[in-house]
């Protein structure tokens, strides 16, 4: 069975440990019958009506157990481990949802509105209906952005993962092989669409985040030269009130 878990506003300007951070540490405190398939960044509206942290981005944590997972337990264990790793004075919020839950089309629809206008706490409970949905400090505006998270993951189009298959131990250089093996597919960008060969290099620039797309985990990349790739996007430069994930 696929769980879907959001979580945001788990920390404040200056803290060591952002939201992305925290949801990719959820892994240590699972069950030994689920693995986590991804773990993917959502980008929400930025407006100045908005207290966000720095980005105003929440994460999902896609979760494959046996069906024997007692789901009652992972969300014993998702709200100890938010409530032990928020950082006192954010909003912390959480969302869990089974990927058979009839909810999540219409968290779909709620998600995507996240990325488009302000809403409201009340919106975020009505999308989620009898699933899981929870504020845990603060304001607990946290929740928002737990359930836009869950569903604009679980559209399966929206996204860049910061967790998948190991991607942070991966060299700067990678073969499009390698990249297939992991489970990433490599789809080049640019006006021909030329198709990146097995033994092809890829260049990440140290900052390797495939897109979520087709439900799948996907690295854009343009050519940097026969049989060379390099990806798109990369690390933004870093200040003291910002976190990179």
């Amino acid at each position: 069975m696929r769980f879907y878990i959001g979580f945001d506003d788990t920390d404040i300007l200056g803290a060591n440990v952002g939201t992305g951070k925290l949801v990719r540490r959820f892994e240590q405190v699972l069950p030994s019958d689920c693995r986590v398939w991804g773990v993917v960044r959502q980008q929400l509206l930025v407006d100045p009506a908005i207290p966000y942290t720095s980005h105003n981005s929440s994460a999902c944590v896609v979760i494959d157990c046996s069906n024997e997972t007692d789901e009652e337990l992972l969300l014993k264990l998702a709200v100890r481990h938010l409530e032990k790793g928020a950082i006192p004075g954010s909003d912390p919020g959480l969302c869990l949802i089974r990927a058979d839950h009839p909810a999540l089309s219409a968290l779909q629809a709620f998600g995507l509105e996240c990325t488009r206008r302000i809403v409201t706490q009340k919106e975020a409970f009505d999308a989620v209906g009898s699933g899981h949905l929870s504020g845990h400090g603060g304001t607990n505006d946290g929740l928002i952005g737990a359930a836009a998270a869950v569903g604009l993951t679980a559209s399966g189009w929206h996204g860049r993962f910061i967790e998948f298959s190991g991607l942070r131990d991966f060299p700067d250089s990678i073969k499009v092989l390698d990249l297939w093996k992991t489970g990433i597919g490599v789809v080049s960008m640019d006006r021909d669409a030329c198709v990146p060969g097995p033994e092809d290099s890829v260049q990440t620039k140290s900052w390797l985040r495939p897109r979520l797309w087709g439900h799948e985990a996907v690295l854009p990349v343009v050519p940097a030269g026969p049989g060379r790739w390099e990806s798109l996007g990369g690390k933004r430069k870093a200040n003291k009130d910002s976190k990179e994930d």
